[in-house]
């Protein structure tokens, strides 16, 4: 890791910056090829993607209910508990967020709600290249399901045999999830963004993945297809002083960057038993990693930031918005309520960044590359829209009917005026008839 000792305010940019934060012109030329392809070719497209990019001869792109069936049964019963008990505390901790939608009176006669509805058909994208990462099946689906999403595609990319990871299947199974498509790459995403002979066209895309992933999700997003968040490369900013345990450190740094080469962590730190110690067990830890060569070329992209004091590191974090900050340090429930720009914080020196990716309950689809400042993690909401609803009395448009002419006609909007005053015109008749005398003989 690169250390940087007490640098100014002023010379903090760098080290905010992230690496490979900006696409290459080359790899968006590609992935934009990717994607106009499948757009005109559909499933042929696909076919020939897969092949070229992936080295993978696709018969057949939709994944057999049979074979989720069959690979939900493989499960060891171990790992099979393991994921129940992650989609338990995930479900038990999206839940809570399905408030209850009041009626507001704004004022009387005029009332206002608003109705929660779930997006369909919604399209997940599962990481399995250089790992089948399961688990995004289960922060995506959970979720999802709780939103009252019933059309869910779900694409991930095949192994070298043709068929998707057998544990991102029996997860899929678990869930309900059987609409699964065997595709990986800018490919997939295209394939979601406008449909195929195969492949629904889904009205917004989840999840993470690499570069080309990203990229396609970005362009597919300037079309006007929806996405989840804007992500990239993870990331972990560690916050550690003299109390904490330096092998603990050590171990964060290294579960977070076996991620992937562009993975990068960050520690801040205003402790020099930290800053001195730190890189000799990083190297211990390294040894025998399976994952060894990937976490090491992260960490070179990582680096060590030493300040001041708490407020100092504080400054940087909130100014870097991780997409994972990790506090182990004195009085971190404190330091938390100092957070303003973060995906999700792990508290203390006994909440490892992998309870989150697993199984803790919160979300691991987080924003990355600073955008934490503006964006939260993926949720409930994620799979929703709300449509507004709103209804007037005779009695409220009577009363809030003048006061709109006036704004209209300060905006120089006639026909917005003239759209009550022909409604207040008819109540002013209709009550002036009511107030008559009635007509001899009736």
């Amino acid at each position: 890791m690169i250390t940087v000792s007490n640098p100014k305010t002023a010379d903090w940019g760098p080290l905010l910056a992230r690496p490979g934060a900006e696409a290459e012109p080359e790899l968006v030329r590609r992935v934009g090829e990717i994607l106009a392809d499948v757009r005109d070719r559909g499933d042929a497209a696909l076919k020939h993607l897969t092949s070229e990019i992936d080295g993978v001869s696709l018969d057949g792109i939709a994944v057999d209910e049979e074979e989720i069936a069959a690979s939900v049964a493989a499960l060891g019963p171990d790992l099979k508990g393991a994921i129940r008990t992650a989609i338990r505390n995930v479900k038990t901790f999206h839940e809570s967020h399905r408030a209850v939608e009041p009626t507001v009176e704004t004022q009387p006669g005029v009332t206002c709600w608003r109705r929660r509805t779930p997006i369909n058909p919604i399209g997940i994208y599962i990481p399995g290249g250089t790992a089948p990462l399961f688990s995004t099946v289960i922060m995506l689906g959970v979720p999802a399901r709780i939103a009252g999403c019933k059309n869910i595609v779900v694409c991930s990319p095949p192994l070298a045999e043709g068929s998707v990871h057998p544990v991102i299947l029996g997860t899929a199974g678990l869930l309900g999830l059987t609409s699964i498509y065997r595709l990986g790459g800018a490919q997939a995403i295209a394939a979601m963004a406008y449909g195929t002979e195969s492949v629904p066209r889904v009205n917004k895309i989840f999840g993470p993945g690499n570069q080309w992933v990203t990229t396609a999700k970005r362009l597919v997003s300037s079309e006007g297809i929806p996405i989840d968040l804007p992500a990239g490369p993870t990331e972990l900013l560690i916050m550690a002083d003299d109390s904490a345990t330096i092998p603990f450190v050590a171990a964060d740094i290294i579960a977070q960057a076996e991620h992937g080469m562009d993975s990068q962590v960050v520690v801040v730190t205003w402790s020099e038993e930290v800053a001195t110690r730190l890189p000799g067990e990083i190297e211990r830890q390294l040894e025998n990693l399976p994952r060894r060569d990937i976490a090491a070329a992260a960490i070179e992209n990582s680096r060590m930031i030493v300040v001041i004091d708490v407020l100092a590191a504080v400054t940087f974090t909130n100014q870097y918005a991780p997409e994972h900050l990790s506090l182990q340090c004195r009085q971190p429930n404190m330091v938390a309520k100092l957070i303003e720009n973060a995906g999700s914080v792990f508290v203390g020196h006994m909440t490892p960044e992998a309870l989150g990716d697993y199984a803790s309950g919160t979300n691991h689809t987080l924003p990355t590359s600073g955008h934490a400042r503006a964006w939260g993690g993926v949720s409930v909401d994620s799979f929703c829209k709300y449509i507004t609803f709103q209804r007037a009395s005779p009695e409220g448009i009577t009363a809030l009917g003048p006061v709109v002419q006036t704004l209209a006609r300060a905006e120089q909007l006639e026909g917005h005026a003239e759209s009550v005053r022909l409604r207040l015109e008819q109540l002013a008749e209709a009550l002036k008839n009511e107030t008559e005398d009635p007509a001899p003989g009736t």
